[in-house]
C-alpha cells in the first residue's frame, strides 16, 4: 500500500492489572509476558501525551471522529480521578470539529453509582463482559480465590439499566464456550436487555488451537454460533448481534462491523499504562511480543507507528491473505480471519485463520438461510413492504428493515430490466451471466443492485442512443470478477477504458473492443494484469470507498452512466479531492447521526453510493437524485459538513420515495393538473409536489434539531437556523395541504399525507419567534404571488 491508513480506533490502558483471574484472558495467560513490566496504571504523563497525540493525529488527517476505548486490565482499578482525567484531556486535546466517541470495557464488579455519574457527566458509554449465566460465566471468569464474579456483574448491569444510566449501556461481550449451552448464553445475556451482544471466538492459534468437548464435530463454534443465529432470527433478531451482523453486512459487500472478519484496513493502536504503542491486543496471543511496535508517545507521532510493517499488514485487504485465502469464496466476508488467529511459529501470520472451517460454515450457513428465507412464498404473493414499512415510510422515516424491504424490491426489478435486455443482445455475456447466478448469486446481486446498472437498462429498453448492449458484457465481467468465476469476454473500450461497475476501470488505448480475462490472480487484459480489489498501478482505477461507522459508501467516479443525474457528473477524483470527500462525508455523517439520527439509519441502509457532480453555479449548492438510480445521490461536494449532511438526507428522501412509487399508486396517474410548491417559482406535478414535499420533511427536521441545538443562543447563526426552520416548515405545511386538496390521491396517498402531517408537527411545535415567523410568511407571500402571475392566476 502507498498511502498511509490514519488510526481512528484507539485503546487507551489505563491499567495493567485486574481484578479477576479469567483463564482465557489473552493479556495475562497466553503467550505474551509484557503485562507483568507494565507500570499498574497510566501516569498524568502518559495521558497527557497520549492525548496530544491523538489530537495531532487528528488534525493532520482532518478526523471527522476519533474513537477511545479505556481499557486493561481492569479499567476501573484506575479509579474516577484518573478516568475523568483520560476523559477531560482527550476531549481538549481534539480540534475543532473532531467528535469523541469514548468507551470503556470492564468486568463489572466494581461498576457503582459514583463511577456511572463519572461517566454519565464525562458522556462515556460502557461495554461489560458476561459469559452468560452463572454456569457458563463461572467456567472462567472467577476471582482470584475462586469466587463467582456473577451476582456482582449483574448488579452492575441492573444499576447501569436505571433510567438515568440506560444511555451509557454499550452493550455485552462474550467469549464462546462450546461447553456451553448456546441458547441458554444467549437467553442470559438477552435477559440483561442489552443494546448489542458480541459473542468472541476465544483467542488461539495454529500453536494453540481452540479446546472442544471431546466428540465435538469439525467445526464446533460455527455449530454453536448458528445454533445462537437460529434461535435469535426466530425470535426476530430483537437485539444486534455483531458477529451476525458483519456476516450479513460483508456478505452484501458493506463494511464489517469488527476487525474478525470482512477486508477492511485495520485503524487500531493500542496504548500501554507505559506509553508505548503497540499493535491490537489479540495478537499478545502470538507469540511473546507480538504486538510490540518499538515506538511510544514520547519519542514517535502515530504516523510512524502507522507505517510499522506490523501495521501496514494488518492493512493490506486481500493481497495479506495467505494463497488459500484468496481462493475461497467467502473471502471477502471472512477476510481471513482475526489476524492474531493465522499465527503458526515458522510460517508467522501467512497462514489461514485456525477457525477456517468454523468461519466457512459460519458464513455460508447464514448465507443460505437468508436466501432462501423468501423463497417460502412464492413470488406471486410476495409484499415487499408490510404496513409497518409503510406507516414508517410514510412519517417521511423508514428504518434499516424498511429500506432493506425496498431495496430487495429494486434488485428484483433490476433483474427483471437486465433480464429483458440480455433476452435481445450478446449471447456470450448472456451465458457467463447465467453461469454466475447459478455458482455466485450473491456476487450477481452486488453487480445488479449497482444503481447505474438499471439506469444502464432503462436507457438501453428505451432506446437511448447512451446505453448499447455492450454494457450487458461489462456486468457480466464484473459479475465473475466478484464471484471468482474464470472469463474470457470482449468488453466495448470507452473513450480508452473498459468499464468493470462496482469495480472501477482498466485504461486500453488504442482500441474500439478488447478481451478481458479474469483469473485467479486478477483481470488481463493485452499481457498486463491487475487485481480490482487491490489500488492497482496508473491503469487501473478502482472505485473508491469510504468505511464509515456503520456505513460504506462508493464515491463513484468511473461508471459511465453516472451522468443520470440532472447535473453534470465530475471526472476521477483526485488524492486531495478524495481526501476532501472523505473528511467531509465522515463529518456529515456524524452530524447525521447526532442530529437526524432516526433519517441516518435508514441512509446507512439504503444509501450505497455519491456520486461526484461538478461543481455548480458559484454560490450554488447542487444535487440530485435519479428515479432510475436507486441507492445513489449525485452531489457537489460543499464547503461545510452540515451542507452536506443536509444534502444527503434530503436527496435520500427522494430516493425512498421513488422506490415506493415504483411499487404503489400514491396518486392518480393520469392527473394532469399543475400544482403550487413553496419552494419553487414554477408550477409542479402531482408527484413533484409529493416529491418535494416528502424531501422537505427532512430539511425540516434537521432545521428543528439545530434551533434545539441552540436554544437560548443570539447572534447570526441561531438566528438564521430559526429562519430557515420557520421558512421549510411553512412550505411543507403548506405543500401537505395541498396534497390533501388535490383530490388526486390513492387511499395509500392519504395515508402518506398523514404521516407527514405527524411528522412534521414536531417542526412546528419548535418556538422561533416573532421576526422569524414573520420573515417566512413574507417570503411565502412573494413566492405565491410569483406563481399566480406566472401561472396567469389572482
Amino acid at each position: 500500500m502507498s498511502g498511509t491508513v490514519p488510526f481512528s480506533q484507539f485503546v487507551l490502558k489505563v491499567h495493567s492489572r485486574c481484578d479477576l483471574a479469567c483463564d482465557h484472558c489473552y493479556v495475562y495467560e497466553h503467550a505474551d509476558t509484557s503485562w507483568s513490566r507494565k507500570a499498574r496504571a497510566a501516569s498524568d504523563a502518559v495521558l497527557e501525551r497520549t492525548a496530544g497525540r491523538i489530537g495531532e493525529h487528528a488534525r493532520t488527517h482532518r478526523l471527522p471522529a476519533v474513537h477511545v476505548v479505556l481499557h486493561g486490565g481492569e479499567p476501573l482499578l484506575a479509579g474516577p480521578d484518573r478516568l475523568r482525567r483520560a476523559a477531560e484531556l482527550l476531549r481538549a486535546a481534539l480540534p475543532a470539529g473532531c467528535a469523541l466517541d469514548l468507551r470503556i470495557h470492564t468486568n463489572g464488579v466494581l461498576l457503582s453509582r459514583r463511577f456511572l455519574e463519572l461517566f454519565a457527566d464525562q458522556d462515556v458509554k460502557v461495554g461489560v463482559s458476561l459469559d452468560g449465566d452463572r454456569l457458563a460465566n463461572d467456567r472462567h471468569r472467577l476471582f482470584p480465590d475462586g469466587r463467582s464474579s456473577h451476582a456482582k456483574v449483574l448488579a452492575a448491569l441492573a444499576l447501569l439499566r436505571e433510567p438515568e444510566f440506560r444511555h451509557l449501556y454499550a452493550g455485552l461481550l462474550c467469549t464462546i464456550d462450546v461447553a456451553n449451552d448456546p441458547v441458554a448464553v444467549y437467553e442470559a445475556l438477552v435477559a440483561e436487555r442489552p443494546p448489542r451482544i458480541d459473542f468472541l471466538l476465544p483467542h488461539a492459534t495454529w500453536d494453540h488451537p481452540p479446546t472442544a468437548p471431546e466428540g465435538a464435530g469439525p467445526t464446533p463454534y460455527a455449530d454453536w454460533l448458528l445454533a445462537v443465529h437460529r434461535h435469535w432470527t426466530a425470535q426476530g433478531r430483537p437485539v444486534p448481534v455483531r458477529i451476525f451482523d458483519s456476516v450479513h453486512r460483508t456478505l452484501r459487500g458493506r463494511s464489517s462491523l469488527t476487525e474478525s472478519l470482512g477486508l477492511d484496513p485495520a485503524d487500531l493502536v493500542v496504548v500501554e499504562t507505559d506509553g508505548t504503542l503497540e499493535q491490537a491486543d489479540s495478537l499478545k496471543t502470538a507469540y511473546d511480543g507480538a504486538p510490540a511496535t518499538g515506538f511510544d508517545v514520547f519519542a514517535h507521532s502515530l504516523d510512524e507507528v502507522a507505517r510499522h510493517p506490523g501495521m501496514r499488514e494488518r492493512q493490506s485487504g486481500l493481497a495479506g491473505l495467505a494463497e488459500q485465502c484468496r481462493a475461497c469464496p467467502v473471502v471477502r466476508s471472512c477476510g481471513g480471519g482475526l489476524y492474531a488467529h493465522r499465527y503458526r511459529t515458522g510460517g508467522g501470520f501467512d497462514h489461514p485463520s485456525v477457525y477456517c472451517g468454523d468461519l466457512l460454515k459460519l458464513i455460508t450457513t447464514i448465507r443460505d438461510r437468508t436466501a432462501a428465507a423468501p423463497a417460502a412464498v412464492p413470488a406471486q404473493q410476495r409484499q415487499p413492504l408490510t404496513d409497518r414499512h409503510l406507516d414508517e415510510l410514510a412519517r417521511g422515516l423508514g428504518g434499516p428493515d424498511a429500506v432493506a424491504a425496498l431495496g430487495k424490491a429494486q434488485l428484483e426489478l433490476s433483474r427483471r430490466l437486465v433480464t429483458a435486455a440480455g433476452a435481445a443482445g450478446n449471447s456470450a455475456a448472456w451465458q457467463l451471466l447465467t453461469e454466475v447466478d447459478r455458482s455466485a448469486s450473491g456476487a450477481l446481486d452486488a453487480v445488479l443492485a449497482h444503481p447505474y446498472t438499471r439506469a444502464w437498462a432503462v436507457r438501453l429498453l428505451g432506446g437511448d442512443g447512451r446505453a448499447d448492449l455492450g454494457g450487458l458484457a461489462e456486468l457480466a465481467a464484473a459479475a465473475a470478477a466478484r464471484g471468482r468465476v474464470g472469463f474470457e469476454l470482449l468488453l466495448p473500450v470507452r473513450a480508452g477504458w473498459l468499464h468493470l461497475p462496482t469495480l472501477g476501470r482498466l485504461r486500453v488505448d488504442g482500441k474500439a473492443e478488447a478481451v478481458l480475462r479474469g483469473t485467479a490472480d486478477g483481470l488481463a487484459c493485452d499481457g498486463h494484469t491487475v487485481g480490482w480489489d487491490r489500488p492497482g498501478d496508473h491503469r487501473w482505477q478502482p472505485v473508491r470507498r469510504v468505511a464509515l461507522p456503520g456505513w460504506t459508501l462508493a464515491l463513484e467516479d468511473t461508471d459511465p452512466h453516472r451522468d443520470s443525474h440532472q447535473w453534470a457528473p465530475a471526472d476521477r477524483l483526485d488524492d486531495a479531492e478524495l481526501l476532501a470527500w472523505t473528511g467531509a462525508l465522515g463529518e456529515a455523517w456524524d452530524l447525521l447521526g447526532r442530529d437526524l439520527p432516526e433519517y441516518a439509519a435508514g441512509l446507512a441502509a439504503g444509501l450505497g453510493t455519491v456520486t461526484p457532480l461538478a461543481p455548480g453555479p458559484a454560490g450554488r449548492d447542487i444535487s440530485a437524485a435519479a428515479r432510475q438510480a436507486y441507492g445513489a445521490v449525485g452531489i457537489a461536494r460543499p464547503t461545510t459538513g452540515p451542507v452536506l449532511a443536509l444534502l444527503l438526507a434530503h436527496e435520500f428522501q427522494h430516493v425512498k420515495l421513488g422506490a415506493v412509487l415504483d411499487l404503489h399508486d400514491l396518486h392518480d396517474r393520469a392527473d394532469e393538473g399543475l400544482y403550487h410548491a413553496p419552494w419553487r417559482p414554477d408550477p409542479r406535478p402531482l408527484e413533484g409536489l409529493l416529491q418535494g414535499t416528502y424531501a422537505h420533511l427532512a430539511v425540516a427536521a434537521y432545521w428543528a434539531s439545530r434551533v434545539r441545538a441552540l436554544d437560548g443562543a443570539g447572534g447570526d447563526e441561531a438566528a438564521a437556523a430559526r429562519l430557515q426552520l420557520a421558512t421549510w416548515r411553512a412550505h411543507t405545511a403548506d405543500a401537505i395541504g395541498t396534497l390533501d386538496g388535490s383530490g388526486a390521491l390513492t387511499p395509500l396517498g392519504r395515508r402518506f399525507t398523514a404521516g407527514m402531517r405527524t411528522a412534521l408537527a414536531p417542526a412546528l411545535a419548535v418556538p422561533v419567534g416573532a421576526a422569524a415567523e414573520r420573515a417566512a410568511r413574507a417570503a411565502a407571500a412573494e413566492n405565491l404571488a410569483a406563481w399566480r402571475a406566472a401561472a396567469g392566476r389572482r
